[in-house]
């Protein structure tokens, strides 16, 4: 097995590697890079974009101006070169994308373009929120869905497994930020009750409060936030769980169990539930990473909340682009390391798994 773990512990950087050089080559083809965003800003047309909606005046100025950079019409050749070098664009993009892969092997992502703060620090401040986000949403669904995943499959086809069936159907058609903002209308204070908080993470007096009432507090901001990323995984967690333990009852070996006479609890959850559990637990990564990746933006600019997420869209629109490559790698590293932690799940849950006879 640690053979199993080295392996996959090196592959994490080539992988890493190939997502920053395709994600770079990328940028280096999308219009509206910084250069542009401060031009655009001393222009006072505050977002570059503008003049791209614009069309035939933005082509019309760079035509009596600088041809590389939208808007630069009128700009001194020295003032655009300063910028360059500001910004390391004086550098050809293989020198670039080097320096940058170095850097980042010793976790030195540079400072942000536009905030004066380095992106290593913007992450550690953001990346708990995301954390919190991704981590009681996965929790809970696991938490939720094999119990009542495991009930639905016992009582097949009962009056329990046909309401809980509807509910989960409901809850997997509608989308999270629909429920989100349902939740902000009933609990929040939009038109019925004001139970829970509106916005943010923690309340304006949290330093003031004590161990008990900061944890009180934390739990009563992240209570919305937290259902509304939990709906769709809880929804189909629990199909699988139960269509997993479904395919395991009716198989021989259970069979004869019951023949023999053991308890039937000890049947679902001594011999059904290690084997069952695999696919599930094969889904763990998949859980997490979409709802600490992809429901994060959407979610914590509902709920006001300053996450990773957030940052990496702001950044992407600013083209900050040492925000967008930090946050990038490091959404890249914790999915490769979650799926690592998978895959040693595999093997807690079913000890016959051995990793070491596979290949690569």
């Amino acid at each position: 097995m640690g053979a199993y773990i080295l392996r996959r512990l090196l592959l994490i950087l080539p992988t890493l590697f190939g997502i920053m050089l395709i994600n770079f080559t990328l940028t280096q083809f999308v219009p509206g890079g910084p250069i542009e965003q401060v031009i655009a800003r001393m222009e006072g047309r505050g977002d570059v974009f503008e003049g791209f909606a614009g069309g035939g005046d933005g082509a019309q100025m760079d035509q009596s101006g600088d041809e590389r950079y939208q808007g630069a019409r009128g700009l001194p050749p020295e003032f655009i070169e300063e910028l360059e070098q500001q910004f390391g664009f004086d550098e050809p993009p293989a020198q670039r994308f080097i320096g940058m892969v170095w850097d980042y092997l010793r976790f030195d992502f540079g400072e942000s373009y536009f905030r004066s703060i380095s992106v290593i620090d913007l992450i550690i401040e953001k990346l708990p929120v995301s954390i919190s986000l991704g981590l009681w949403s996965t929790l809970i669904a696991y938490i939720v869905s094999i119990p009542l995943g495991i009930r639905k499959a016992v009582r097949d086809g009962s009056r329990f497994d046909t309401w809980t069936s509807g509910a989960i159907i409901v809850g997997y058609a509608i989308p999270g930020f629909l429920f989100a903002i349902l939740l902000l209308v009933l609990f929040a204070g939009g038109s019925y009750w004001q139970v829970f908080p509106l916005r943010g993470l923690t309340s304006d007096n949290w330093d003031q409060l004590s161990l008990l009432g900061k944890v009180a507090d934390y739990f009563w901001h992240i209570t919305l936030p937290v259902a509304a990323s939990t709906i769709s995984a809880f929804a189909t967690l629990t199909l699988l769980t139960k269509n997993s333990f479904l395919d395991e009852i009716k198989k021989q070996y259970v069979i004869t169990a019951r023949a023999k006479g053991v308890a039937e609890r000890r049947v679902l959850y001594g011999h059904v539930f290690r084997n069952a559990m695999l696919i599930v637990i094969a889904g763990f990564p998949a859980v997490f990473v979409s709802v600490f990746f992809g429901g994060s933006l959407i979610i914590e600019t509902i709920f006001s909340l300053d996450g990773l997420g957030r940052l990496g869209f702001e950044a992407a629109v600013a083209r900050d682009y040492p925000v967008i490559f930090g946050t990038l790698f490091v959404f890249g590293l914790i999915g490769l390391v979650v799926n690592l932690i998978s895959d040693l799940m595999y093997v807690w849950i079913d000890p016959r798994i051995d990793f070491e006879t596979r290949e690569g």
